[in-house]
């Protein structure tokens, strides 16, 4: 295993890693590219700076004495970015689709605690879109795991035409009795951008979402996850304290745009969904385990 990259107090700088993700990486149609066993820590560094405030701000959170569950992968951003630009990792970084998200909050992270984080790759898999692997980031304070989360990727592969399968029937779409409109502005893209540190130009602008075959710019993914957990932490029930929340991104939510959150609370947990506009489709489902 490679020796890990440890940056103490300030993370990599964000620009020339995006320079080096604009870097074209070209494979051969029958590659087997191996994901390899990366890892970055990032020693002391405070849960509270400039952004903090407006990240809550733009996700809808309120103000509390500890940080958003959310927040710790903010953080641990320029990690992943680091890790995503070595020369080491052989696929490209534009293209990449993030289809799951796992959080675990032992215990609430006080804002201006110290934490220590690593990240690492792993978990590889070949699946029938492609590659599947984890960006597997923890969080320690005085050497404590307060929080961690796998992060899962995909990058897709040509697939072969088939005519003769035909579309896979989609399954009933089960309701939520709890309700919220969730309304996003053409901006909010941008905005989280600034404070995310993603900058990804399908989240930024109509004409750079173009240029990757979207129509409009799209959400991010962690925003809407940001939006829905501090809606459902103002619900009465809402226990917080340690638990696990869990997602699956599914269709794009494009911008501006308007959808519907439901839930239903549970003995064990909730179960939630973000749902089109006219309810009918998810943009993404999830739910919350109480520990």
């Amino acid at each position: 295993m490679p020796t890990p990259l440890i940056y103490r107090n300030r993370p990599p700088a964000l620009l020339p890693l995006f320079s080096k993700a604009l870097i074209p990486k070209r494979m051969a149609p029958d590659a087997q590219p191996t994901i390899p066993e990366l890892e970055a820590c990032l020693l002391g560094v405070s849960t509270v700076n400039e952004r903090l405030a407006e990240y809550s701000s733009v996700c809808g959170f309120g103000q509390h004495s500890s940080v958003p569950v959310t927040w710790p992968h903010i953080l641990a951003f320029p990690l992943h970015l680091k890790l995503l630009t070595e020369p080491d990792f052989p696929l490209p970084l534009l293209g990449l689709v993030h289809l799951r998200n796992t959080i675990t909050q032992h215990r609430p992270i006080g804002a201006g605690e110290t934490l220590d984080l690593t990240v690492r790759l792993g978990n590889q898999q070949e699946t029938a879109r492609g590659i599947e692997f984890d960006l597997i980031t923890e969080a320690r304070s005085a050497g404590s795991l307060a929080w961690q989360e796998i992060s899962t990727n995909l990058f897709r592969k040509p697939q072969p035409k088939d005519t003769t399968s035909g579309h896979k029937q989609a399954s009933e779409l089960q309701h939520f009795p709890q309700t919220l409109p969730i309304r996003a502005p053409e901006a909010i893209g941008r905005q989280y951008g600034a404070v995310s540190g993603d900058r990804n130009p399908i989240h930024l602008h109509a004409l750079t979402a173009r240029a990757f075959g979207f129509p409009r710019a799209i959400a991010h993914g962690m925003w809407s996850q940001a939006k829905i957990l501090a809606e459902l932490e103002q619900q009465e029930g809402w226990e917080g304290g340690a638990f696990t929340v869990s997602c699956q991104f599914k269709k794009p939510f494009f911008l501006p745009g308007e959808a519907i959150l439901e839930w239903q609370a549970g003995q064990s947990g909730w179960d939630y969904q973000l749902l089109n506009s006219r309810g009918e489709a998810p943009h993404l489902t999830g739910r919350v385990d109480w520990l």
